[in-house]
């Protein structure tokens, strides 16, 4: 049954989702999109957009949709999608939850031993790399288009990337700003 598959495969991504939520949007892509075929690439790219745009964490949120979504793509009604929605956040919540319990009182015990340090140095690279994977993932024909099928909008999408990362990085203007005049760029140059 899905909601036993939905718990299984969010309670793994859950588990090696390191990096946080933006670390886990290529497993959870991977998952749903590619291997169960739950999601389609659209959706699952208006999903990590209603991810990012709600508040709280992009992975809990993630999974929330993913769940609901993958539940309702399935044939059942919206409280069972609702159903769907509620084990995918548990279960990608749930290996954290019991992790930290574990290893709260012996992290502070041990965490300036050497081979403690030594784990947290490799998984930062990881970490990166996943970072990277994510924003990689997202440079799709739906958010881009493409040069053959629809020059102004690529050409526009590049301008927008470009400058909202050269705003963010370089003149530190606040994300949230950013958003704002990316969606008044976009609706004034596309429409």
């Amino acid at each position: 049954m899905i909601f036993f598959e939905l718990f299984y495969t969010f309670f793994i991504i859950g588990l090696f989702g390191f990096g946080g939520g933006y670390g886990m949007l290529s497993l959870i892509q991977t998952e749903t999109v590619v291997h169960h075929q739950w999601l389609s690439s659209a959706e699952f790219t208006n999903i990590v957009a209603i991810s990012q745009m709600t508040p709280g964490p992009i992975g809990i949120n993630a999974a929330t949709y993913c769940g609901y979504t993958a539940a309702h793509n399935a044939g059942f009604s919206t409280w069972m999608a609702m159903l769907g929605s509620t084990t995918a956040t548990f279960a990608l919540v749930l290996p954290s939850l019991i992790l930290m319990i574990l290893i709260s009182k012996m992290f502070m015990k041990y965490m300036n031993v050497p081979i403690v340090q030594n784990i947290f140095a490799g998984l930062r690279p990881a970490v990166v790399g996943m970072l990277a994977a994510a924003a990689l993932l997202l440079m799709t024909q739906e958010n881009f288009s493409s040069p053959i099928t629809n020059p102004w909008q690529f050409g526009i999408s590049l301008f927008l990337f470009v400058i909202t990362f050269v705003g963010t990085k370089y003149m530190k203007i606040n994300p949230i700003r950013m958003i704002g005049y990316a969606a008044v760029a976009g609706i004034l140059l596309l429409y």
